[in-house]
This record gives C-alpha cells, sequence and structure tokens, in this order.
C-alpha cells in the first residue's frame, strides 16, 4: 500500500517502478518523499539518483546491515544524490538576465494601454514575478512609449514562461495576442537594450531625456521592494550611468525633443493654418511633468496663454510660480467639459486608467473657435476614447501619432546614436566584468567557512589541553583572537586574488583561474549546500559595479 501511494505521489517525476522494483516499501516511500520535496528546482538527475540508491539498498549495500538500517542508508544516498545534483545545476550555470516586453516599435497604444502597470503598483508586481519558482529578481519599467520586465531567471526558457503567462493573465490579453507584439532578450542583449533605452537610443524621440528619470525611478522604488536583487540592482545603477555619460559625451541630447514637445510640434502643424498655436485656444488637462513640458514648449511657440485643469490647484499654483511671463488660468475637474468646449487645442496628459472624454462627450460641447477641435492626448492609458476621432468635428492623436514629427532629419539622429554606441559598449563591458566577479562570493564564503571549522576544531583541542574551565576569561580570549589573527593573516593573500572590481577582462579572468584552483585544492565544492538552501536564500545586494 505505501509503495503504490509513493509511485502516484511522484508519478510527475517519472515512473521508478522498474528502477526500485526490488526495494522495500518503506524506501520507495522515503525516496519519493525526497524525490517531491526537490521537484520545484529545476530538471536534474532524478532517475539517476534513484538507480544509485536502489543499487545500495537492493544488494550493492553492506549486508551485514539490517535491512531497515540498508533502507535508511539508501534514502539518504539518494538524498545526497538529489541535493548535489541541484546544487551543481544552479552553481555551475548563472541566472540569466532576460527582458520581456514591448514598445512603441512592436505594438500600438491600444495594447500597451492594457499592459501599462501604475508606479505604485511596481513593487506588488515585482513580489508577484518572484513567487513564480524560477525567477529570482525582478523589475517593473512602464511609461507611455514601453512595458518592459526585467528579470533574473534560474532557467530563462522558464523564465520567459512565467513572465509572459503573468502577463497575459494581468493584463487580460491572450497570450497568442501578447505573444505577436513581445520582443525577448536575454544576457548581454538584455543589458544593452536595457543601457539604449536608458540613453534615449530606443525612444520614439531619439535622445529625449525623460527616459533617464524614468529608469531612475525604478532604481528608486527597488530598493524597497523584495525582489529588486543585486544583479538588478548593479544593472540599473549601471544603466543610469550609461544614460548620463551619453548624454554629456555626446550631442544626442543637443536639439533632442521630448514627447511633450514632439506633441506640441504636432499641434503646431495641424494650427498653422488657422493662425498657429498663438491664435489658439489650449487645454491642457494634467498638471504633472509631462504637462509642465507641455506647458514650457508651447510657450517657445508663441502660446502665453493657456486653461490647466487639474484636480487639485497647488500643482498648477507651482506652474503658474515657474512661469509668470504667461497666463495659466487654473480650473477644477468638474469644469473640464465647458473648458474643452471653448478650445481649439485640447492637451490630455493625467494619471487616469479610464478615458476622460468619449464620443458623446466630444458631441455635446460646443463647436471649436477656429471650426476644428483637436484632442492630442499623451497619457497611456489613454485619456480620450477611440470613439472620439468619429465625431466629424474632431481631430484626434495618441502617442503613436507622434512619429509624423519625429520622422525627420533620421541621417543626423543614426550619427548620434552611432557616438553613444561606444559609450554603452564600455559600460557593457564594465558591468559583465562585475556581474562575473559575483560567481567568487560563494568560494569566498565557502573557503572562509572552511577555515573556520579548522579553527574552531583545533582551539577545542587545545583549550581542553590547557585545562579547559580552568582557564581565565582573558587567557581564553588570547589564545581565540590568536587564532583568529592566524587564519586571517592566511586567508588574506586567497581572499585578495579572489575580489576584483571588475575594472577589465584580464583581472576577471585570472580571479575565476584562482577561484577555481582554490575549489580544487580545498575540495570545496564538497562544502556546497543543497538545492534547498540555494533557492531560498536571500542575500543582500553589495556593491554594484563601479560608475564611471
Amino acid at each position: 500500500m505505501a509503495a503504490t501511494a509513493a509511485i502516484g505521489l511522484c508519478s510527475s517525476i517519472g515512473s521508478i517502478t522498474e528502477v526500485c522494483s526490488s526495494s522495500s516499501s518503506s524506501r520507495i516511500v522515503e525516496v519519493a518523499r525526497i524525490g517531491c520535496i526537490h521537484r520545484d528546482f529545476g530538471r536534474f538527475p532524478r532517475k539517476a539518483a534513484l538507480v544509485r540508491a536502489c543499487s545500495i539498498g537492493g544488494g550493492g549495500g553492506d549486508a551485514r546491515l539490517p535491512p531497515s538500517h540498508r533502507a535508511k542508508a539508501a534514502s539518504l544516498a539518494a538524498l545526497e544524490q538529489l541535493r548535489n545534483a541541484g546544487a551543481d545545476r544552479y552553481t555551475s550555470e548563472k541566472s540569466s538576465i532576460l527582458v520581456i516586453g514591448l514598445s512603441v516599435h512592436t505594438a500600438s497604444v491600444e495594447l500597451r494601454e492594457k499592459l501599462a502597470v501604475p508606479e505604485a503598483e511596481w513593487p506588488r508586481a515585482i513580489g508577484e514575478l518572484v513567487s513564480h519558482n524560477h525567477i529570482e529578481e525582478a523589475a517593473v519599467l512602464s511609461t507611455c512609449n514601453r512595458m518592459e520586465i526585467y528579470v533574473v531567471a534560474l532557467s530563462w526558457h522558464r523564465g520567459v514562461k512565467e513572465v509572459t503567462e503573468w502577463m497575459s493573465k494581468t493584463s487580460g490579453v491572450p497570450l497568442e495576442e501578447l505573444r505577436q507584439h513581445l520582443f525577448i532578450l536575454r544576457d548581454r542583449d538584455a543589458t544593452q537594450h536595457l543601457f539604449k533605452v536608458s540613453s534615449g537610443l530606443d525612444s520614439l524621440v531619439l535622445g529625449e531625456g525623460q527616459i533617464l528619470a524614468q529608469v531612475k525611478q525604478v532604481f528608486k522604488v527597488g530598493q524597497g521592494a523584495n525582489g529588486f536583487g543585486r544583479n538588478l540592482n548593479g544593472l540599473f545603477k549601471q544603466a543610469i550611468t550609461a544614460g548620463k555619460r551619453v548624454r554629456t559625451e555626446t550631442s544626442i541630447a543637443a536639439g533632442a525633443v521630448s514627447v511633450s514637445s514632439a506633441a506640441v510640434e504636432l499641434a503646431a502643424m495641424k494650427v498653422a493654418s488657422y493662425g498657429g498655436l498663438s491664435a489658439a485656444q489650449v487645454v491642457i488637462v494634467g498638471a504633472g511633468k509631462m504637462s509642465k513640458l507641455l506647458v514650457k514648449h508651447l510657450i517657445s511657440k508663441g502660446c502665453t496663454k493657456m486653461v490647466v485643469v487639474n484636480r487639485t490647484q497647488q500643482r498648477v499654483s507651482e506652474l503658474q510660480a515657474e512661469f509668470p511671463d504667461s497666463t495659466l488660468e487654473y480650473q477644477p475637474l468638474d469644469e473640464m467639459m465647458r473648458c474643452a468646449g471653448e478650445a481649439d487645442v485640447v492637451f490630455t496628459s493625467t494619471a487616469s486608467d479610464q478615458p476622460l472624454f468619449y464620443k458623446d462627450d466630444a458631441e455635446k460641447i460646443p463647436a471649436a473657435p477656429l471650426g476644428t477641435r483637436f484632442f492630442i492626448d499623451i497619457s497611456v492609458p489613454r485619456n480620450v476614447a477611440a470613439c472620439v476621432a468619429e465625431v466629424p468635428s474632431v481631430r484626434l492623436y495618441n502617442v503613436d501619432d507622434l512619429k509624423e514629427v519625429v520622422a525627420a532629419n533620421q541621417e543626423e539622429r543614426r550619427r548620434k546614436a552611432m557616438e553613444a554606441q561606444t559609450i554603452i559598449e564600455e559600460e557593457l563591458r564594465s558591468f559583465e566584468a562585475w556581474r562575473d566577479s559575483l560567481e567568487t562570493v560563494p568560494t569566498i564564503k565557502k573557503l572562509r567557512a572552511y577555515a573556520e571549522r579548522i579553527r574552531t576544531s583545533e582551539l577545542e583541542k587545545c583549550l581542553a589541553k590547557m585545562g579547559g574551565d580552568e582557564l581565565s576569561k582573558k587567557n581564553r580570549k588570547l589564545i581565540e583572537d590568536l587564532s583568529r589573527g592566524i587564519v586571517n593573516k592566511l586567508l588574506h593573500g586567497p581572499m585578495q586574488n579572489l575580489r576584483s572590481d571588475g575594472s577589465d577582462a584580464r583581472t576577471v579572468n585570472e580571479t575565476l583561474e584562482n577561484m577555481h584552483a582554490l575549489e580544487r585544492m580545498f575540495d570545496l565544492k564538497a562544502e556546497l549546500g543543497g538545492p534547498l538552501e540555494l533557492r531560498s536564500a536571500k542575500q543582500p545586494p553589495p556593491a554594484a559595479p563601479p560608475s564611471s
């Protein structure tokens, strides 16, 4: 009965009936329990471990032992095999850095808004992502032009599966539809992509600076989120360094425009035949960072009088103080429809997850002073429903329509991107070297633990010979300090050779060679804990890679 139950319990890890046909019921139950404990830690050769366990207990073991003892020995051997197999897998293979996402280049605003995650929800999203079996770390970068999930995964293909399923579940978009628009990058390609993003090279508006601030915000939010670990901590810090260098050391920022400035440029193009923005009645709905940039660029185009509709007056008052030479009129949100009815151009930029304007609203409000009303919506999710475009007297534009503005001067943009690519490659090499150097951390810990066991063992022998409890506390402390001092002096050289700042590839290669040599000399592979310890251990972020 016990054997049958055990075989049923382990059906998910492969049948063991022919492998353990001669085994006792108790051993089958024990091996089944062990196999199921380790079920969630990736694929490793369980069957081989079970074969060895059976050979120990079924005739290959010590015949002088009672059957119950032989069964116990076989179970322990099977457990050790499983632990070692799992440990070898997750220490010999470095976890992968992945980015799974979509952007203005791969998906429409209709799809992007469904997957958008507000900043306030980033910690929750990170927690949900790292709760999956193969995801160790996670970060969310969600803006009006992109939604990207960065993870460190124990298994890259399983990590991709878990992230895409999470994206589908949270957005309600079927997997089949989602996969058509996603891009997936791994390790070096994923790292390079983030560096390009932070540098403004992957933006709809090449060189725009707002994305760097958004990457910084991901890093800031991550500091307080469980699941933003040492690899992503270092990755985003290096990405911020790359973005800063590109903006200060190249001309990519010269003349660069933001989404807000492109929106103003688009509005200027559309109302040019009506006398330009200086002659238009302009309303801005929202008073956040994007709206502030809208005000700035509208003023530069000669529009010095506009209405700002917002939930509260405080932010509008701040805008009024910052732009004292312009007339910024505050109106509360419940006056939005009236204000829109008096406007020629309506910009919308709020954090609302529902549209503020529908077709019925656009039809009810009075005709625009210029005859045609332009809605320019730079929010994701959108603030103006797509059906508003069906109203004959309305022209509706969203962030995807800004491509019309940024299509000019493509050759100049490519030249600027080439300047930045050299810096990105330098920062990429620096990050890779730093991450390679992290491989030595487990060896350093194991070497210290190995030395500490020897120290304490020999110390106990010494103290026993010297009288043990008869020694004074002062003398005991002197002897303990002496033993620690000797160990620290002996370990200083090896430790220094294991530590690398990742400043150049040569140093890292030498460090890894030293690490492998120490592991062979001291048999440190045997010091490694099992997969349960490896999977559950949460290490605090170490020092991030050196900034340039």
